[in-house]
């Protein structure tokens, strides 16, 4: 091969690796110009994010309080009906002796006691019921409301991570290689 051929091939070689190092330099500014618009879309997204946190926060504070009210409130109703059966009972006990007119008169007050107290642990059961179900409401809110954003941040990272990964692994050495490459690929 005489000196002039070699220098062609040369210089045809120089010309391919200096338009590669162009298209490495242009795939690199485009890949730190998507990542400066995610770090915009992150740095518009924090704060709402924090915001969101805040009211869940907010909101579950107040569900603790709605909560022991409702949960001292169905204990004075408990004690309340406890301290009236009690009464109920101990005038029972003291009509048991007196004459068949007056059981029939505590039976009606038992009914009515019995009737009043059902009523009240209803109204109880009702009132708990729909306080745990509000918190069930808020928690499996905030939770889709955080997780799926951070789930999609972490997806965008992944294929950040794997385009830098790509890019600072080069192009292979070898014929071999690339043909080794192109048949897992495969």
């Amino acid at each position: 091969m005489n000196q002039e051929t070699l220098l062609t091939i040369m210089t045809v070689f120089v010309g391919i690796t200096a338009i590669s190092f162009a298209g490495q330099a242009l795939a690199a500014m485009r890949l730190a110009k998507t990542a400066g618009e995610i770090k915009k879309s992150l740095d518009a997204f924090l704060p709402k994010a924090e915001t969101t946190l805040a009211s869940a926060e907010k909101t579950l504070n107040d569900s603790r309080e709605q909560i022991s009210g409702v949960t001292r409130r169905a204990n004075e109703v408990l004690d309340m009906t406890k301290t009236q059966l009690t009464r109920v009972d101990s005038f029972i006990e003291e009509a048991t002796g007196r004459a068949r007119v007056q059981m029939d008169k505590v039976e009606g007050l038992l009914d009515d006691a019995t009737g009043r107290a059902r009523v009240q642990m209803d109204k109880v059961e009702g009132l708990l019921d729909d306080t745990i179900s509000r918190v069930q409401g808020t928690v499996a809110s905030v939770h889709t409301t955080v997780n799926k954003p951070i789930r999609e941040i972490n997806g965008v990272a992944a294929g950040v991570r794997t385009a830098v990964a790509h890019l600072l692994k080069g192009s292979p050495a070898n014929v071999a290689q690339v043909t080794s490459d192109e048949e897992m690929f495969i």
